[in-house]
């Protein structure tokens, strides 16, 4: 099944942005934070230390922009918030674990807003 909000030109398919509600608008944009985090941490390959796609710098900032939406988001996010908020803790506890020199507790990316992560 296509996403109706991302089909192609024909706009009977398409979505009006205002339709959506608040919440998925959100925790889409999480979700791709997320995604793209992991994916710059090289979480997606089976050896993540060997990946070509790792990145720490970009890792830490759409980790800091994932905490960001997050912490800023928490109270209209229901249900939604506690998945989002184990995703981004677990995001923060990968990029201490790659990381050659971790940063200290409070300084990782996103942790000004999260509070720290061991």
């Amino acid at each position: 099944m296509t996403d109706p909000v991302f089909s192609g030109p024909d706009e009977t398919n398409v979505r009006d942005l205002a339709e959506i509600p608040s919440v998925e608008v959100i925790s889409r944009a999480a979700v791709m934070l997320m995604s793209a985090a992991a994916e710059r941490l090289g979480l997606a390959d089976p050896e993540p230390d060997d990946s070509p796609r790792r990145d720490l710098d970009e890792a830490r900032r759409l980790i800091t922009a994932l905490a960001g939406l997050v912490t800023a988001s928490v109270e209209y996010l229901g249900p939604h918030a506690g998945p989002l908020r184990e995703g981004l803790q677990s995001l923060q506890r990968a990029f201490r674990e790659a990381s050659a020199v971790p940063d200290e507790p409070g300084q990782g990316p996103g942790e000004k807003l999260t509070g720290p992560v061991y």
